[in-house]
């Protein structure tokens, strides 16, 4: 069943059309081109709400739960519900479900780091970027619907695999997705762009969740099928994103600098060429051994590329500044925004439905945030609003270390955190993309390795950030006995409490960076 999938998702993406390559000078500002990208977003970040931080954690969760017992919270007076979990055995160990959930995550972080380089090297190499965009994508839709097949404990790790696969696509589309941004957009529209994409994306996710609630909510009669509703909704999702992604690869040029020294034949990457002779290159074996060839350099000289461009990179002053100040607070941003709902169950105890609810608070205050800071960086400029938007974060951050599941008002408290935390994750994520576009070289055929070297920089503060907060969860017992040793108090805090307010060392360290850096000025800015 796996080799079928592959092969459809292969078939799907080898079958990208030849399409011819543009000049630069006839795609940049083009409207219909900028709304076709901006439309991905609103294809695409439906998969972070539904499956990343919503209705698929949740169900996860109902799936590897046995039970639920009663437990008086004496603080609080009250009798709660505390889940009784599955085990998950893996190579003779019992592992939690929770924990095999987080290891997943981090294996497609690892996996989309690993290919990134390769990757958009080979995409540079050949000029097909749009190509790589549509196999990410339909890796990502199609493993989305894949997820309706995971119906129990029976096949828990077909769900995290496909779990895992849409992580991938959805994250490995992004490289190329946002190397797209200086190819399409002169430097005084690409904040505006990046902000509306990000619009669209927060917009477009909110629809489809208010959607799936409906129909898992109010349609579904009873838990059975409120568990096969669930289930519909991952279909839709698959659907929503691939379905969607057709205005952008309708409208999107195949943007890039064909080299000439290519194989002789491009087997492994147009599907029509497998079932050629190959009479005038040799013959199919001869091809397939030039092809293998072919990759095997890319692959050697991909990373290659990337420690060099990272270092060409960081010579520059500027983008020596941004990108150290990118990776800290990437740590505290991603992880905190990952790790979200885990809080909300964990510290507050919060009912299911009002956690999706306030993750669509976030969403909405995202799209607000977007807005506001796209139209804040024309008065004040980027750094300004970067550095703005760090600085609550450190609020957010110290606020969460201060809630209470003792205090009657710690829901309402949660509340206020998460609308922070929405604001300010809209703005910093569109300002950060759109700056670090405007300070890249102008017109380089280079965008795609630039934009991998982004990507990865934040997966790996992903990596870094979420190690981090288990890790003061787990050990945070440790951390009080080590630091008592040398008469050092540490708050009586829980673990997530304090690896919530870890966080904020990694905002302060990348607000510190940002205030180094220089954004060259650009008149007549468009702005949302």
């Amino acid at each position: 069943m796996f080799s079928g999938f592959s092969i459809f998702v292969q078939l799907i993406v080898l079958k990208m059309s030849q399409t011819e390559i543009q000049p630069t000078q006839n795609i940049k500002n083009n409207p219909k081109i900028m709304k076709a990208w901006a439309v991905y977003d609103w294809a695409n970040s439906v998969y972070s709400l539904v499956i990343t931080s919503t209705i698929f954690p949740i169900y996860y969760s109902i799936i590897t739960t046995a039970y639920e017992k009663k437990e008086f919270v004496q603080e609080t007076g009250r009798w709660i519900d505390v889940p009784v979990r599955h085990m998950i055995t893996i190579l003779g160990k019992e592992y939690q479900p929770d924990a095999v959930y987080g290891y997943s995550l981090t294996i497609s972080f690892l996996i989309v780091v690993l290919l990134s380089p390769f990757l958009s090297s080979l995409a540079d190499t050949i000029g097909n970027k749009k190509s790589f965009l549509q196999f990410f994508c339909y890796l990502g839709a199609t493993s989305c619907m894949g997820l309706a097949m995971f119906t129990g404990m029976h096949n828990v790790f077909l769900g995290l695999l496909f779990s895992i696969t849409a992580s991938v696509g959805f994250w490995g589309s992004l490289v190329f997705y946002n190397s797209f941004l200086p190819d399409i957009a002169t430097r005084d529209k690409q904040d505006a762009l990046s902000a509306k994409g990000y619009v669209y994306g927060y917009i477009g996710s909110v629809v489809l969740v208010v959607l799936c609630l409906v129909l898992i909510m109010f349609l579904a009669k009873g838990e059975e099928q409120k568990l096969i509703f669930t289930r519909i909704t991952f279909l839709l999702t698959g659907a929503w994103w691939f379905g969607f992604s057709q205005y952008t690869f309708k409208h999107l040029p195949q943007f890039g600098d064909v080299k000439e020294k290519l194989p002789k034949d491009l087997v492994l990457l147009n599907y029509k060429n497998i079932f050629k002779r190959h009479e005038e290159q040799g013959g199919f074996f001869e091809v397939l051994k030039d092809n293998i060839s072919f990759y095997k350099d890319i692959a050697k000289e991909s990373f290659k590329e990337l420690f060099k461009v990272g270092k060409g990179l960081f010579k520059d002053r500027n983008l020596k500044f941004f990108l150290s100040s990118f990776f800290f607070y990437s740590v505290g941003m991603q992880t905190i925004f990952l790790m979200a709902t885990l809080f909300g169950k964990s510290e507050i105890n919060l009912a299911q439905d009002k956690l999706i609810g306030t993750l669509l608070i976030i969403q909405i205050e995202a799209i607000i945030g977007a807005v506001i800071f796209s139209r804040l960086s024309r008065k004040i400029g980027n750094k300004n609003v970067i550095s703005i938007a760090v600085v609550l974060w450190i609020v957010a951050c110290i606020w969460a270390f201060f809630l209470n599941k003792e205090n009657p008002t710690v829901e309402y408290q949660f509340y206020g955190v998460a609308a922070v935390v929405g604001l300010v994750m809209g703005g910093l994520q569109a300002m950060s993309r759109s700056t670090y576009s405007k300070l890249l070289p102008e017109n380089s055929m280079e965008n795609t390795t630039f934009f991998s070297f982004y990507d990865v920089l934040e997966k790996m503060a992903i990596i870094v950030g979420t190690f981090v907060f288990a890790l003061f969860i787990d050990k945070y017992d440790t951390l009080i006995r080590i630091f008592a040793k040398i008469d050092v108090v540490l708050p009586s805090a829980s673990g997530m409490r304090f690896a919530a307010f870890s966080m904020a060392i990694f905002f302060f360290v990348g607000l510190v960076l940002i205030r180094f850096l220089e954004v060259p000025k650009v008149k007549n800015r468009d702005t949302l």
